[in-house]
């Protein structure tokens, strides 16, 4: 009968079930402490001896052992638990792993995606891209990082060269005008509603709105007026892209919205009914979301007598950002401003400002209220707009349909416009909940 190997003992659980735990002295490596993750006494044991070995060849020998991309893929996912994003990256090496998995480290290299990028033609170029990101990542860990124990050795010698995959078109942006944002914002439900209004009146981001907390409110009293008492959200450096914390600004219509919602949910300012209870959002854009935009392309004919543009019937909640800076930007607010409003990264800190400096940046939201009033036929509208009318020939008869064409945009001749701009404001006001 053979002698037991020493070093080798019982690991029990809460539920009474236990497996074999390695602790262990070895000559020339030192102390080895880990888990056989198995309960067969026999296993553990061929378990044990195969980890000496491995470790004498590493330390005598200077022999790289051979890791798997899956043991690779394990030990990141332990490593970064605490990432924000893990749980992305879980799913993208889950969606990885039939096809790079059982490869050793130092098998792959950028042929060995073909097969993933053939079989996932349903995602686009650049969901694709991200996912072989992070396996990209890993190799690199375990190129630079990742070393044996008690050893300067990584585990790969060398990453291999992993590159993206072209022809990615970035989707342009499609800022929209006070009368599409008013059919659109129609379709949505009340807690849709008011989640869409609030970006398109701030510029947050989607997983901003999503996530946006009490606990980072800040009340400036200084600022009352007699109908709004006046706030400002902090966001956490760790929250905001580019890791630097943002301010945001609330106008009119915004502080009224955070009104509306205080006392709803403890935690999340933006939550939805489920039952008997209130529950947070993780995105923006869900089914109800594209239910409500395929509901407002169908009527886009019949309220405007034309086929709805692309970019209206792939409308994303990213657009009310753009929305909020052009309005921005067509109402004067100079770009210093615009990029505090917006929480685009500078060279100058923009979280410390006094309450002056945040009634200023209140007064240039504002003038995004009176902006969205306007009509916002941008230049590429006008440009296909003009490219589509037949042409006419007399000059005369051109000019006068050009004026008549600018005048109907604008929704007032260029005399009445200050004072149509004010009525209109008042309206949409109203129509949006007295904001």
């Amino acid at each position: 009968m053979s002698r037991a190997i020493r070093g080798l003992y019982k690991r029990f659980t809460a539920s009474g079930e236990y497996t074999w735990y390695i602790d262990k002295y070895i000559k020339r490596v030192g102390r080895l402490c880990e888990s056989t993750g198995t309960a067969d006494r026999d296993e553990a044991e061929r378990y044990l001896l195969h980890r000496i070995r491995e470790l004498r060849d590493i330390a005598i020998y200077r022999v790289r052992p051979r890791r798997k991309f899956h043991e690779a893929a394990a030990k990141y996912l332990n490593d970064f638990a605490r990432k924000s994003t893990i749980g992305r990256d879980a799913a993208a090496l889950k969606d990885l792993e039939p096809y790079i998995g059982d490869l050793w480290l130092d098998q792959i290299s950028n042929d060995s995606f073909n097969a993933y990028r053939n079989a996932r033609q349903d995602l686009t170029i650049i969901t694709r891209n991200g996912k072989i990101g992070v396996a990209r990542r890993i190799l690199k860990l375990a190129t630079e990082v990742w070393c044996y124990p008690n050893t300067n050795m990584t585990w790969l010698e060398r990453a291999p060269a992993i590159l993206a995959q072209k022809g990615h078109r970035p989707r342009d942006p499609y800022p929209l005008d006070a009368s599409e944002q008013e059919l659109l914002f129609n379709e949505l439900t009340a807690d849709r509603r008011r989640i869409a209004l609030f970006a398109v009146n701030t510029g947050l981001r989607d997983q901003e709105l999503c996530r946006l907390q009490w606990t980072w409110e800040v009340r400036i009293p200084e600022l009352d007026t007699s109908t709004l008492k006046r706030s400002v959200f902090v966001l956490p450096a760790d929250f905001v892209k580019g890791k630097r914390a943002r301010v945001v600004v609330l106008n009119d219509c915004a502080q009224s919205i955070l009104e509306e919602l205080r006392g709803q949910h403890r935690r999340y300012v933006f939550t939805f009914q489920r039952g008997h209870s209130r529950r947070c959002l993780k995105h923006v854009i869900a089914a109800s979301w594209r239910s409500a935009r395929v509901r407002a392309a169908q009527k886009y004919r019949e309220r405007f007598g034309a086929d709805s543009p692309e970019g209206f019937r792939r409308i994303r909640v990213h657009d009310l950002r753009h929305t909020f800076g052009r309005r921005l930007r067509a109402a004067g607010v100079s770009l210093e401003d615009r990029q505090d409003l917006l929480g685009h990264k500078r060279q100058e800190i923009t979280t410390h400002y006094s309450a002056a400096e945040v009634g200023h940046l209140i007064q240039a939201a504002n003038r995004a209220l009176i902006q969205s009033t306007a009509s916002s036929a941008t230049l590429l509208r006008l440009a296909a707009s003009l490219a589509a009318r037949p042409r006419r020939g007399r000059v005369g008869a051109r000019q006068t349909a050009q004026k008549a064409s600018v005048q109907g945009w604008l929704g007032a001749t260029p005399a009445k416009l200050p004072r149509e701009l004010h009525v209109r404001s008042r309206k949409v006001m109203e129509e949006f909940g007295g904001c």
